[in-house]
């Protein structure tokens, strides 16, 4: 029996990072425990109204947050704050899948394309590795605006 899964990543700024986040995987952040959100509705927004609205003082607001995949297929991101930097590369990292099925020169432009929209969302770029068939189909190693490894593969 498979078992599902949630992602956990360790963040100075769990709401800054599930944003991010949120937009490389396409997910959403849900809203809070019984309220329902209307369409367009900001989830953030609703989040504040929530924690004020239930006592968590303004300082603790920030120390936890989730996406999801509004398919339901996807696993759960949850960030959660510590106080530590990020001292050494992560031994676990995420591959986002951003040219599914393409091949060669187009792929390696599929993800030249995703790599500029994640640099303007504030991930950085760490280098491109190209083509080396048939094991590699080329890929591009970057960094989310905490430092943590992924690659658009």
């Amino acid at each position: 029996m498979s078992r599902d899964i949630q992602i956990t990543f360790d963040a100075h700024d769990p709401r800054a990072l599930s944003s991010f986040w949120s937009d490389v995987l396409g997910y959403v952040i849900p809203g809070p425990p019984g309220v329902d959100l209307p369409e367009g509705a900001d989830a953030l927004a609703a989040w504040d109204d929530f924690l004020a609205r239930i006592g968590v003082p303004e300082d603790q607001r920030n120390s936890k947050s989730a996406i999801e995949d509004p398919s339901g297929h996807g696993p759960r991101v949850f960030f959660q704050q510590v106080p530590e930097d990020k001292v050494a590369k992560n031994r676990v990292h995420l591959d986002v899948r951003a040219a599914p099925g393409l091949e060669g020169e187009e792929r390696m432009a599929a993800l030249e394309a995703e790599c500029a929209r994640l640099v303007a969302l504030g991930a950085e770029r760490v280098r491109r590795d190209e083509p080396a068939p048939p094991l590699s189909s080329g890929y591009i190693v970057m960094t989310d605006p905490e430092g943590n490894e992924f690659c658009l593969d």
